[in-house]
């Protein structure tokens, strides 16, 4: 996350760890971190090999990747930018520019320039406003915040966002307060926790094999609506053979750059 003397994001300096515990780092040129299939992975905003070996040696662990790199090159190649989608303006912290929504995008999912998060934004944006009654919403894998906090200035009052990303976390939670949204962010591990899916809006914008997996699961479909997000269309053929008996029924189905996003409905409802 940015803090000072940093107000935005330029280069990127990136090291993997073998350590199975995130360290504690007390370093304003830190941006932050998360454990990866026992690695500790560590972004910085200026070269810090002299520190890391210094951990090394104190921790007993190794580097086992670093990269540098322009911070666009994380982003895709792109430029994290204002722009505008499902109604509402967006806009990195570093602009300034009167948009509705102003977000940190830091170093994890979901600045909102990935087609899949475009996608997402304006599917739910739409069904919001087709669907004045939806005042309930679970955001599984939240990334920035930034599908939840679009629900919020969009009229949705009960949110819950969950990520098993704690730096996402962390950055959610910071967006939704930057832009004086309620939210209540929670680290969670789909695969192993339960949610509270008492809610009338179930937004998932995960890679395929979780949402496979998540399919199979009876809590996933309590909610009224879902809007599934994340996966290209060759992807699509084992995402239906995973539907649950009866299916719920397709409100929409978008496609772009590729990427797909879907709209469904309980057959309760």
């Amino acid at each position: 996350m940015l803090r000072p003397p940093h107000s935005r994001y330029r280069r990127l300096h990136v090291y993997h760890l073998s350590l199975a515990a995130m360290p504690e780092i007390d370093d304003p040129d830190y941006i932050g971190g998360w454990l990866e299939d026992g690695t500790a992975i560590l972004f910085f905003h200026a070269d810090r090999d002299r520190e890391i070996k210094g951990l090394c040696r104190e921790k007993g662990c190794q580097v086992i990747y670093q990269a540098e790199m322009d911070y666009e090159d994380w982003e895709a190649g792109l430029a994290v930018e204002s722009f505008s989608c499902g109604g509402l303006t967006f806009s990195p912290v570093w602009e300034k520019s009167g948009a509705d929504i102003v977000i940190d995008p830091s170093v994890v999912f979901g600045s909102g320039f990935h087609p899949s998060t475009r996608l997402a934004i304006e599917g739910m944006c739409d069904l919001l406003a087709q669907r004045p009654g939806i005042e309930s919403m679970l955001d599984l894998g939240c990334g920035t915040g930034i599908l939840a906090v679009a629900a919020a200035k969009k009229g949705v009052r009960r949110i819950t966002a969950l990520d098993n990303n704690p730096l996402a976390c962390r950055v959610a939670e910071r967006n939704a307060a930057a832009n004086r949204t309620e939210i209540t962010v929670i680290e969670a591990d789909l695969r192993k926790d339960e949610p509270d899916a008492e809610v009338d809006l179930l937004v998932a914008n995960l890679y395929h094999a979780l949402l496979v997996e998540l399919f199979g699961r009876k809590w996933f479909w309590r909610p009224r609506f879902h809007l599934i997000a994340g996966f290209i269309p060759a992807m699509e053929e084992e995402l239906l053979a995973a539907l649950p008996d009866p299916p719920p029924r397709f409100l929409d189905r978008r496609r772009q750059d590729r990427w797909c996003m879907w709209l469904l409905q309980s057959p309760s409802s």
